[in-house]
């Protein structure tokens, strides 16, 4: 408990702070390559910060992290595998890990025996942290409350070019969301994706950020996102409200997985342990996050059992990965043309 203590008033002090010396920034000192870890984080730093603080604290390990979009990390994983960087990837939709699993080395945790099948890797090549429901968002001034229920009212002519949409090749999360909707529609995936992308009218954000900031300005109407970052925007002050659709959104986890080759695997295993531990599970509803671990109260989130939930299909979100991406720049590209 004392523990616990301690790390819940660490992250106050440092989100807080949003500062603090790293150890990176003590001249002179170099630690030996036995107490080093590479991180690569597509987490927010309010997230991670804390985190790799108190992994360092309690183990003596110097952290390096580098910081990006999930898919972006990923296929820098890739582009070094002859000469792996990273020792652990930490975050990204576990569909999208997937898709790069031949750059992973699989590891199970003994912490996973307090986390449900439902969440788990079937071969054991990347580790749950959190499950991060997908949510529609509106801003509260030009949308009513109810006018937006389903997959399906992204659909209607009088929304088009006021969506909010990050682009999936990018944003992991945003992925998630694209398969989530083609699912939840259930028609032909081609002939869904178009009729997205067309009433996009070629509207495509750089980052997830940038959904909520363009729908809590106003600029868009609507967009999709992830209930934790919906959550801590509307609580914020912001003009948004969530919706959890009606026909169903994704529980899919976002993950932690050791690169294959990683110059510090102890470590990096050491790292996996640390992010399902009950201490750091128990951070996570004070970030809107839901714990993976079944002994972590849920907080103020709502219960599975009230959501609308998905049955996500995860191998072929993976093996579809590319095909989907693919189609959908051709058919937003198509809609940016004169």
């Amino acid at each position: 408990m004392k523990k616990l203590r301690y790390l819940c008033l660490l992250l106050a002090v440092l989100l807080l702070s949003g500062c603090g010396a790293e150890p990176g920034d003590q001249p002179g000192y170099a630690p030996p390559e036995s107490e080093r870890l590479v991180v690569y984080t597509s987490h927010k730093e309010e997230l991670w910060r804390p985190i790799v603080r108190e992994f360092e604290e309690r183990t003596g390990i110097w952290v390096d992290v580098v910081t990006g979009g999930s898919n972006e990390l990923l296929e820098r994983i890739a582009s070094e595998a002859d000469a792996p960087v990273a020792d652990v990837m930490f975050g990204g939709g576990v569909d999208s890990i997937e898709v790069y699993s031949d750059y992973l080395e699989p590891y199970v945790s003994p912490e996973t025996e307090r986390i449900p099948e439902l969440y788990l890797s079937s071969d054991g090549i990347w580790t749950p942290f959190s499950v991060l429901p997908v949510v529609m968002i509106y801003n509260t001034k030009l949308i009513d409350d109810g006018a937006i229920t389903a997959w399906r009212d992204l659909m209607r002519p009088g929304y088009r070019g006021k969506i909010a949409f990050a682009d999936p090749s990018v944003s992991g999360s945003s992925f998630t969301a694209l398969v989530t909707l083609l699912q939840a529609l259930g028609g032909d995936p081609d002939e869904e994706l178009l009729a997205f992308a067309e009433n996009l009218g070629g509207l495509e954000l750089d980052s997830s950020g940038d959904v909520l900031t363009a729908v809590a300005n106003g600029s868009c109407w609507i967009g999709i996102t992830l209930e934790e970052t919906a959550l801590k925007r509307r609580d914020a002050g912001d003009s948004i409200e969530l919706a959890y659709p009606e026909d169903g959104t994704s529980l899919v986890p976002d993950g932690t997985a050791i690169v294959r080759g990683a110059r510090h695997p102890d470590n990096a295993r050491r790292f996996i342990d640390f992010t399902v531990s009950r201490d750091v599970q128990q951070l996570l509803t004070v970030q809107y996050r839901r714990p993976v671990r079944t002994d972590v109260a849920l907080g103020s989130l709502p219960e599975v059992e009230q959501l609308s939930v998905l049955d996500y299909d995860i191998p072929w979100a993976s093996e579809h990965h590319d095909e989907v991406l693919m189609s959908w720049a051709f058919y937003l590209d198509r809609e940016e043309r004169p």
